[in-house]
């Protein structure tokens, strides 16, 4: 019998330690110029051109409602894949790929701090410490999809 295992990027936010599905990131990349853009909503900070395409880049702080951080060397932008729309996200620090087996993942509490549990695809247990799953789909709205793919 074999275990279903998943993978995650693991990234921090502040002191908090999330994963996404390694199979809705395209890339990792360093913190570069964003180019702000008029009428985006709050936690947009604006686009980026990565090699090629413009990548529009939210702030996950911005948009989990938790107070800013300054920009250091461990700073990330975390290139994901929603639907057919390519997204950049902020982030502290990103820090490895996580095998979790399915049964160490739990459904996401109603109670998760400042993060709406809409944004959440469960909470999983990994070494001792609670990794908060985010469900890169519904980390965007479908209006605001649409905005960020006029950008």
């Amino acid at each position: 019998m074999t275990e279903n295992i998943r993978q995650f990027v693991e990234f921090k936010i502040g002191e908090e330690e999330y994963g996404v599905d390694i199979l809705q990131v395209k890339t990792i990349e360093r913190m570069m110029p964003i180019t702000r853009v008029p009428k985006a909503p709050k936690f947009v900070e604006g686009v980026i051109n990565l090699r090629g395409e413009i990548v529009p880049i939210i702030d996950l702080k911005k948009r989990f409602d938790l107070p800013p951080n300054e920009i250091t060397d461990n700073t990330r932008i975390i290139i994901v894949s929603v639907d057919d729309l390519t997204v950049g996200m902020i982030v502290d620090s990103a820090t490895e790929v996580v095998q979790l087996p399915q049964e160490a993942i739990e459904p996401a509490p109603s109670i998760t701090g400042s993060i709406d549990a809409n944004y959440l695809d469960g909470v999983g247990k990994f070494e001792g410490r609670l990794l908060i799953l985010l469900n890169v789909a519904k980390l965007l709205k479908p209006q605001e999809i649409s905005q960020l793919a006029q950008m």
